[in-house]
This record gives structure tokens, sequence and C-alpha cells, in this order.
């Protein structure tokens, strides 16, 4: 195999160019090397005997898949299999390119295998060894005693035995339980050590380093941690633990003596948000999923809270069968909708041990001052720097077998000033040192030293793994390397995770290994100590092999971020520096890419800081301009107070922009005094999108049409309105503007004289549109819908009504959607008593609503408010009505026709309550006037049920029957047949 020094990738010796990148690649090289490699041989037991009673054709195939799965299995594992030799296969661990791994490969390989072969109705022996052999090209691939020993400790294996050479041994002490053995081998002057496998745990690394020392002093917040673990366990409950400190103060360790106390009594996954993650929301939920085997797109749905809602369902399912800890570390830097995420699965998951064990700087309660406050299942924990006695504990164990003066020693504990990192770093220091060291100042100032400690070539590969970040990974280093020098990136690894500078850690990117700096300030110092010269190459090199190996759930980000970088550090030293302007318009490109994906998801923090960043890099006037209503739709929605400053500064721009400024302005607050300008305006400006093709800007500009229809409770319009941006969005592809569509065309064809029939059918065909895709709170809408036209129709009664519709409200308020889940229990709380003629429990539901949206009263109060009124005074409380009433006319927004509407014959009943008839008839003609064209059913029902209760409190019981005559009548043929029978019992009250 020959690699490619650009991009890392491996590809056939007969290949002239890379396939991944299509660097020219070198010929292979044919000088030997001498290697430390792990040998595999595996043997069939028995299998002359199944010869002797097995067909020949039947043994063929038998012996055809036990190959062809010996080669999956050792190949998957990173094997090179070197030969079939009649029933036994031997494979190499290290060839072509070295990992600090090999020898966990090759053990885990052999595991695997012989479950395999067992699979087969075969059983197989197998002898693993590691040690220094020549590598070479030709029909040997490798040799050297540490085959020879392989082979015996397989001929020396029973069947079904795995058995270990004493090398190999080393390599996966702590991820294996053994039984040591003393053999002897032929061709050996001398007993050789070796083990049986008895035991193989396949998360554990091989080597535990670092973390796994004992932890000294924390005695109280390890109690601390573990009674609130014992908590979870106990009752069944979800807490959150969140452990706050400075950088190097042991919060890692902390929390790795915490799993390994759990360890097999709980499901444990793990994420980190990233140091550079804007606009990067979901990086730590994407780790955590693959390490629970679940696909991440299965998971991270349609919006914010929809992933909410499916990632606390699959922690109640996954809970069910073991406690569940989840660790968050680096929370401080993680995005405002994935802390929004962790608080909703704290707060809303129930009867489920779920234990969040989050890991954060200071820095966290900058951005959430109220990080779990007020919450009876949240702790939170500071971690001071360690007591005088811990430290001097600390560094007793790791100096004590450093010649340190005494002097030095009491430098290295007054500066450390109780941090744990500093005094592990100034240890490690010491040992490389023999003791002879000067005390760095600061941290920083010991990781510099620390680093200047290494190899040129360890040095390099510290450099180039930190431009990735805290985790990198061996291809991108071996990428990043260049010629010369590249062929020793996995030595050099195995050096610096042996000189505990970093260490393994889950890959992202499949067939690749991944490493760790063993503190993010390692990995700080040494990006900082890089030019920014050599950061500018290096991003984009790293930009590069991503795109060409990488598949990451937010790739698009990482990779734009990553040439944003080069292209900044480019500008810096020469800001007419050609290749800063093409890797800024690549950068913009990415970014662009990727806040259309999170516009797709409804991540409106992440749309708005993508959408920005790449605004300020794409030179291409048009495409800045299709960008700008994806960043002015997340404005809006959001209640960003810059949304005005970006309309004016639009306003200001060429015909499209002006055009994309019209339309949100109508989007974010349409004038409704003066409706027909507007939907002038809204032509020219669709007729200059149109010409533009911005079909996402024709999508907005028929929604700003639906919003001017609505304000004028012209919802028949607004319907039609809303179907012409729901069939634009679906032609281009922008999911979630059909989905948030969707809803729209549910309430508008509610709100229409749509028959339920037609209501059916809407539901119908959005399902059908939808393809299962919907999202579990499109789906509790769709449903609710569907129970309302049931209900109204009379195909369902009104506990299953309630029932779905309680669950659809249950899910907005979940999701923190406040106003929404109180929308939705109208129908219950005033819809069906109006139907079951409870006039008692439609004035508790209206009360309940009122108070439910009084944070959001100045938007919604006088529709609540006018309705309570009607309410209060059917339960004959006239005069707390007149009350509600003075405050729902004081939130009357000017152009609202339909609250307008509402208050008129509010107005018009108190009148007649109090004695006023003229008054009360007044009103309510005013009331008729206003309603004349206007197609809101809401508004024209209310108004009639009113209006026939005003004159029969006037005595005018002719024009009462008329009225409801004429409800009836419109109920019956819209098949509300549930309420048309409702007023059918009014109109047979006043008699003929």
């Amino acid at each position: 195999m020959t690699v490619c020094t650009r991009c890392g990738r491996e590809s056939p010796d007969d290949f002239g160019f890379c396939p991944a990148c299509g660097a020219p690649l070198a010929a292979p090289a044919t000088r030997e090397v001498r290697k430390v490699v792990t040998v595999l041989f595996c043997d069939l037991t028995g299998s002359t005997a199944i010869g002797e009673r097995t067909d020949p054709e039947a043994l063929r195939g038998l012996m055809n898949r036990y190959y062809d799965a010996a080669r999956v299995v050792l190949e998957r594992h990173g094997g090179t299999v070197e030969k079939f030799v009649g029933d036994a296969v031997m494979a190499v661990f290290g060839i072509p390119v070295a990992t600090e791994d090999d020898a966990l490969r090759a053990v885990r390989s052999a595991v695997e295998l012989r479950e395999v072969v067992h699979g087969l109705g075969l059983e197989a022996r197998i002898g693993v060894n590691t040690g220094e052999v020549v590598a070479g090209e030709g029909d040997t691939l490798v040799t050297g005693d540490a085959v020879n020993v392989a082979a015996r400790l397989e001929q020396a294996a029973s069947p079904g035995e795995i058995l270990l050479g004493e090398d190999t041994l080393q390599l996966v002490r702590d991820a294996v339980r053994i039984e040591p053995l003393e053999l002897e081998l032929k061709g050996k002057s001398s007993a050789v050590a070796a083990s049986r496998l008895l035991v193989l745990d396949r998360t554990a690394d091989g080597v535990a380093r670092d973390l796994r020392r004992q932890l000294i002093g924390r005695e109280r917040e390890r109690g601390r941690l573990r009674a609130e673990f014992d908590q979870v366990v106990e009752r069944r409950a979800c807490r959150i633990f969140t452990l706050i400190g400075p950088a190097g103060v042991g919060k890692s360790r902390l929390v790795h003596d915490f799993l390994d106390r759990v360890d097999g009594m709980a499901t444990v996954a793990r994420g980190r948000a990233l140091s550079y993650g804007e606009g990067i929301t979901y990086w730590p939920l994407v780790e955590i999923l693959i390490q629970l085997g679940v696909e991440p797109t299965d998971v991270i749905r349609s919006s914010p809270a929809d992933t909410q809602l499916t990632t606390r369902a699959l922690f109640e399912r996954l809970a069910e069968e073991r406690p569940l800890v989840i660790v968050l570390d680096d929370l401080h830097w993680a995005e405002p909708p994935f802390l929004d995420l962790v608080e909703h699965v704290v707060d809303w998951s129930r009867e489920r041990a779920i234990f969040l064990l989050c890991v954060a700087r200071p820095e966290l309660l900058d951005v959430r001052p109220g990080w779990g406050g007020g919450k009876l299942n949240a702790t939170s924990e500071l971690l001071d720097p360690l007591p005088v006695d811990d430290a001097e504990a600390l560094a007793t164990s790791l100096l004590e077998d450093v010649d340190v003066e005494p002097a030095t020693r009491a430098r290295i504990l007054a500066t450390a000033e109780g941090n744990p990192l500093f005094i592990e770093e100034m240890a490690l220091l010491a040992r490389d040192a023999d003791g002879n060291v000067e005390v760095p100042p600061t941290i920083l100032a010991l990781l510099q030293a620390r680093l200047d400690t290494l190899g040129e070539r360890e040095r390099a590969v510290v450099d180039r793994g930190s431009v990735e970040g805290e985790v990198f990974h061996r291809g991108a280093v071996t990428a990043l390397a260049g010629e010369p020098g590249h062929d020793d990136v996995p030595a050099n690894l195995l050096s610096l995770v042996r000189k505990e500078v970093v260490r393994p850690h889950r890959t992202q990117i499949p067939g690749d290994d991944a490493f760790r700096f063993r503190h993010l300030l390692i990995r700080d110092a040494a990006y900082d100590s890089l030019p920014k010269a050599s950061r500018a190459e290096l991003h984009e090199r790293f930009a590069d092999w991503l795109e060409a190996h990488g598949d990451l759930y937010e790739q698009e980000e990482i990779v734009g971020y990553h040439l944003e970088q080069a292209a900044r550090f480019r500008a810096e030293l020469d800001v007419d520096d050609p290749r800063a302007a093409e890797l800024a318009a690549r950068a913009g490109a990415h970014l662009g890419s990727a806040a259309r994906a999170a516009f797709e998801r409804e991540d409106l923090y992440a749309t708005r800081s993508l959408v920005e960043r790449a605004i300020a890099l794409v030179p291409d006037r048009r495409k800045r301009q299709q960008l700008f209503p994806l960043l002015l739709h997340s404005l809006a929605e959001s209640g960003d107070p810059s949304l005005g400053p970006r309309l004016e500064e639009l306003a200001h721009g060429d015909e499209a922009d002006r055009a994309v400024a019209t339309v949100f302005r109508v989007v974010s607050g349409p004038n409704m005094a003066e409706a027909e300008s507007e939907h002038r305006r809204l032509d020219a400006a669709f007729r200059v999108l149109d010409e533009a093709g911005d079909q996402l800007g024709l999508v907005f500009c028929e929604m700003a049409r639906a919003f001017l229809f609505w304000g004028a409770c012209q919802s028949g319009s607004a319907h039609a309105a809303y179907r012409r941006a729901y069939e634009r969005a679906r032609q281009g592809g922008k999911d979630a503007l059909v989905r948030g569509l969707a809803a729209l065309l549910l309430i508008t064809a509610w709100m229409t004289h749509a028959t339920m029939d037609e209501l059916e059918a809407l539901i119908g065909d959005l399902e059908h549109d939808l393809e299962g895709d919907a999202g579990p709170l499109l789906d509790a809408i769709l449903s609710g819908w569907r129970a309302r036209a049931g209900y109204a129709a009379g195909a369902i009664d009104a506990q299953t009504a309630r029932r779905v519709i309680d669950d659809e409200a249950e899910l907005f308020e979940q999701a923190g959607m406040l106003v929404q889940a109180s929308t939705a229990r109208m129908f219950v709380r005033v819809a069906i008593p109006l139907a079951e003629s409870d006039a008692a429990a439609r004035e508790r539901g209206l009360r309940d609503a009122a108070t439910e949206i009084a944070p959001w009263e100045h938007l919604y109060g006088a529709n609540f408010l006018g309705d309570w009124a009607v309410s209060l005074c059917e339960v004959g409380n006239a005069g707390q009505a007149r009350a509600v009433f003075e405050r729902a006319r004081a939130l009357l927004s000017e152009g609202d026709v339909g609250d307008e509407i509402l208050l008129l014959s509010v107005e018009a009943l108190l009148h007649a309550h109090e004695g006023a008839p003229e008054a009360a008839r007044a009103r309510l003609e005013e009331a008729f006037e206003a309603a004349v064209g206007i197609d809101l059913f809401v508004s024209t029902m209310e108004l009639a049920h009113v209006g026939a209760t005003v004159h029969r409190l006037l005595g005018d019981d002719a024009r009462a029957r008329e009225l409801l005559a004429g409800l009836v009548a419109v109920l019956e043929e819209r098949g509300m047949h549930r309420f048309a029978d409702r007023f059918r019992r009014d109109l047979a009250a006043l008699g003929h």
C-alpha cells in the first residue's frame, strides 16, 4: 500500500494518483525496515476429522466461508492478512502503518475471530505476539523471532484458546483478565512466559494512563458525587450534577474516579463541546449518540424542540434497562440550544435513573447565570484548588522516584497554589530532566517548557494535532506533516502517549485513530506557539484533509471554520494576499451551506451565527443576497432587536436587497392600517425576487401576504397564500418551512369555511407529503387537529379528544412553547365546554388561559380576555366581566379587525346586562358592520352567538332565532354537527 503524502490516504500500489485528493503518489518504498508489530496466528482444530465426514463440495464451501469471515474480521480491526496456509491464517498489525494500539486491535480481532469460527461450527486456537520484525516487500511481509513465537503460541493453545505473548500482554494489560503460563516452545532454550486470555473488556484502553493514578484528596467531592448517583438509582429519578472549576484544578480526574466507581453499574456515554463551536450546536450530542450506537440523524430532528423530545425519549428508553450516566465536558463552550436541551432532559424526565454529569469552567455561569438554579434535582459543586496537605501528598506521590531538591519541591508547591495539573506537569518535566529544573512562574509557561523537551518530530506531531483541536486524528497529522517525516507519525504518537502528552481517544472518522491532548491547556500552548503563517497553512491543509476523509454530522461547519481561520491569518499577515481572498470565499461557501442545514433543523442561533460569518466572507453579492432571508428569518423568529438595523441596511442596497427588506418588514410586523399599500409593496418585491430566482425569498413573500390577509380576517386568502408558500417550499426542498407551513395550513383551514371532511383530507395530504418525517411535535399537531375535526363532526367523544389534545399541549409545554400549549388547550377548555353547554367549565378554562398568557398579554390578551368576559356574563358575573373587558380594550392593537369585532360585541353584551339597550344595539351594529366581508370562522361564530344573546336580553327573540338558525346552518354545512347541536338547543330554548 502507498500512503499519500498530502492527505494520508492509503492506496493500492498500482495507483499513480491518490483516489481521495488526486495528488501524485510516490512509488512504494522497497527498502526493508525494522518495526514493532503484533502478529496473529489462527488455526482450525479438528479439521482433518471434519474432512473425513464431510462431502468435498460442502467442505470447500465451509472453508471459503471461514476464509472470508477471517479476512473481514482481521481487516476490520486494521490487520494485514499475510497468508492462508491450509486452514491456518497469519495476520500482522502495524503494517504498513503502526499505531499505539496494534496489540489491542489484534487481541480484539482474536476474540471476534474465535466467535465467528465457533458460529461456523468449528473451533480455533490462536496465538498473538508482539515484537520487532523486519518488514519489506515480496512474498514474506515480515520476518523475525516475534513471528516464530506467535506461531508456537498458536500451536500450544488448546481448541478455543487464545494465548498471548508477554510483550502483547504489557500493551493490553488493562483491558484483559488472564491466566499466566510458562510454556516450553519448540526452538526456545528456556521456558517462555505467556498468558491464557480469559476475558477481554472491549471498551477499555490497553494501557490505562494518567487518570488512573490514585486520586489524592477530594474526599468530600467524591462522596457527594457518589451520593447523588446513588439517589438517582434508588429513586429512579433524573438529576444533574455540575462540576465547576478553573482549568487544571482536577475536574477530569474526579470524573474519571466517579466513572470507575459506577463501572458496570450504568450505561455511560460522554460528549464534549468544542472550543471553536460557534454554530456547531449538536457536536456533544453526536458524540454521545455514536457511543450509544444510535444514528445521529434519528435523534437530531427538524427543530430544537423535536430534538429535545427525541433525545429525552431515547435517554428514558435506555434508562429503563439500567441507570444512564451522561458526561458533558467543557459545557461552558456549548451553544444555547444545547444547554436548553440539557435543561429539558432535567426538567421533564420522569421515573428514569438518568444522571447528567456536567463539567465546566466558571464561564458557564457568565453564559447561564441561573444554571441549575431553582431545580430540586440539580446540584453544583465548585472545585477549589487542593488544600496544602493534599497538594503535598500529590507531589510526594509523583516525585517519589525523582531526585528533586527540597527548595525546588517547595517552589513547585508554592507556584502551583494547589493546582493539580501544575504539580503533575512539573513532575513530568522534572523526571525528564532528572530533577534539575527551573520552576516556571505559570501553568502556561510550564506547559511550554514541557513541550520544549520533546523531540523535533514529536513536537511537529503535537503542533499539527493542535490545529485540529483537543482531539485529533492520526490521518490528519500524517497529511499535515508532509514529506519528509510522515512515516514517523505513528511512532511519534506512541512516544507522546508514553510521555503522557496525548492519550488514545475514540475516533469520529472510521478507519482512523484519534488522540486527545492530556489537557486542553497543552493543546492551547502548542497552538499558541505556532506562527500565523504556519497556522494559516495548517488550517487550510486540515480543511482539505477533512473534506477528503471526514463524514461528520457538522462537517461543513468545521471545514468552514478552519478555512475561515486560514483566511484570517493570511489577511492579518498581508491584507492583499490573493490566497486569503480565495480561502475566504471557500470558507463562506461552507459556512453558508452549514447555515442552510441549521435553518432546516430550525436552529435559529446557529443559523444566525453561521450566516453572519458567511456574509462577511462571501465576495459574490448574488450569493450573499441568497443568505439574507436565512438571517432575517432567524432574527425575526427570535425577536432579535438587530432585525431593524439589518432591514435599514438592506433598504439602502440594490433592488433585490430592498425587496427582501420589504418582505421581512411585513413578516416581522405587518402594518394593518396600511394593508393595501403593504400588498402593493409585496407585489413589487415578488416580481424582483422572481426575476432574481430567489425561491426562498418568494416563499417568505407569500408568507408575508398571508400575514396581511390574516390580520384582515381573510382566512381563506391567508390559507391560499400559505398553500402557495407551502408548495414553493416543498419544490425547493425547504423542509423546515414545509413543517411550519403545514401547521399554518391547518389553522387557516379550520378558520375558513372548510368542511371537516376537507380538513381530514388536508391532514392526510400533509402526512403523505411529510412521509413520516414530521417530527414528534408536528405529529402531535396533526393528531390534535384530527381529534378536533373528529369531535366537531361527532366521530369521537369528548374524552378521546381531550386526551389527544392534552398530549399535544403537553409536548408544546415540554418544548418550552407555552403560548402554543395554552392555545392548543383552548379547544379542550373552551370549545368542548361550548359544545357541551357547560358555561361554568368554559369560564374556568378561559380564566386559566388568561392567567397563562399573562407574560404575552400585549400580543394575545385582547382576544383571550374578550372571550373570558363573554363567559363571565354567561355564568352571571357581569360585574367582573366589565373589569376584564376594560383590560382587553387597553390591549387592542390598531388594525386588528378580529379583536375589534370581538370587543364591540362584548361591549354590546355588557350594555345589555347593565340595562343600556340603545348602547347595546349601537355597539352590536358596529360589530356586524365591521364583520362585513371578513372570512374568519371563529369571529363570525362568536359574533352570531353573542349577538343572539344580546338580542334575547333586549327582548328581540326573533332576531336571536334568526342569528342562531343561520349559525346552525353554517355549522351543519361544515360538518361540525356537535356545535350545530349546541346552538340548535339554544334555538329550541327560545321557542317558535
